[in-house]
């Protein structure tokens, strides 16, 4: 059975190995695949994997040997999954990989905007303590996050934990879901439609998914309706947010800053807005990236694979 990863290099640059993978058929690892070079590496694959290499209906029904796909990633948009589908290709994904992680990663983008600890330390590096006549200084206002609300936008695995992190930083919670599930043991929590959450919200986080009523969700109209004293989170992805809009709400003072962790379009231009945004904090898509979280990520591709080749496909986002 011929294996062919299109581009391993996110989920494993070095530090994890390929062997549990090598053990269900012949393996073939590339770090990287240009859109051009996709059929030529895949002729005569049984499987492939991608994680955000494009594979299209075009290559789908030219690749006549090809029995199953794997995303290594929860997100699966990058496959034509209709089209595999017409042709009995299994397609599946890994889902609940990164709940800890993106929760966590979460919480990191707010603590810094909260405290700006980078910032903080740089200047002190760069002289500004030793050359105070103070014993403590501060550069941006600091924030207790104790008694403030953070609106959740998206109440899935994600949200929750990020919940969980909140209660556990004495915050009240506000959330909107497609399905509201019981909340009852969480005695700082309502549910509430959009407009109320942005309203009433200090923090506001995204954990939606990218859908197209989903898409472009942040916009100017909605940023009108936060507090001026609010902040955004977004580690879903980067379409929910009209970025041109938000670094006009940031620029404009409309909210009071912004850290994401995705961007519409990855890697981004320099052209984009939220370059020239004040008080944003951009990091690289980096929530996932834990190595904890992309161990468990290629234990889930391999036991997809696994599972499939014994006649009991799971996680299947094709059926």
């Amino acid at each position: 059975m011929k294996i062919v990863v299109l581009d391993g290099f996110a989920l494993n640059p070095g530090d994890l190995c390929w062997s549990k993978l090598e053990e269900l058929g012949s393996l073939t690892v590339y770090d990287r695949t240009p859109v051009g070079l996709v059929l030529e590496r895949s002729a005569g694959a049984d499987i492939i994997f991608t994680n955000k290499t494009p594979v299209s209906a075009d290559m789908i029904n030219q690749l006549n040997t090809l029995k199953f796909i794997g995303v290594l990633a929860t997100g699966y948009n990058v496959v034509d999954v209709q089209a595999a589908k017409k042709r009995n290709i299994i397609v599946s994904n890994v889902p609940g990989y990164g709940t800890t992680s993106v929760a966590q990663f979460t919480f990191a983008l707010l603590l810094e905007l909260c405290h700006r600890v980078q910032k903080h330390s740089d200047s002190v590096f760069q002289g500004r303590w030793s050359k105070s006549h103070d014993f403590s200084y501060w550069n941006s206002p600091l924030i207790e996050l104790a008694g403030k609300t953070i609106g959740i936008i998206g109440f899935g695995d994600i949200g929750g934990r990020v919940g969980d992190l909140a209660t556990a930083f004495e915050m009240n919670i506000i959330a909107t879901s497609r399905r509201e599930t019981g909340q009852g043991h969480r005695q700082n929590f309502k549910w509430a439609d959009l407009d109320t959450l942005l309203a009433e919200s200090d923090v506001v986080s995204l954990h939606c998914p990218l859908l197209p009523e989903t898409t472009g969700l942040i916009n100017a109209e909605r940023l009108k309706r936060m507090k001026s004293s609010a902040f955004l989170l977004n580690t879903s992805r980067g379409p929910l947010i009209v970025e041109e809009e938000l670094a006009a709400a940031l620029n404009g003072e409309i909210i009071a800053g912004a850290a994401v962790d995705v961007l519409s379009i990855e890697p981004p231009s320099f052209e984009n807005p939220l370059f020239k945004a004040k008080n944003c904090i951009i990091t690289p898509h980096i929530a996932w990236a834990t190595k904890e979280a992309r161990q468990r990520l290629m234990g889930i591709a391999v036991n997809n694979l696994s599972e499939f080749i014994h006649g009991r496909p799971i996680n299947i986002v094709n059926p």
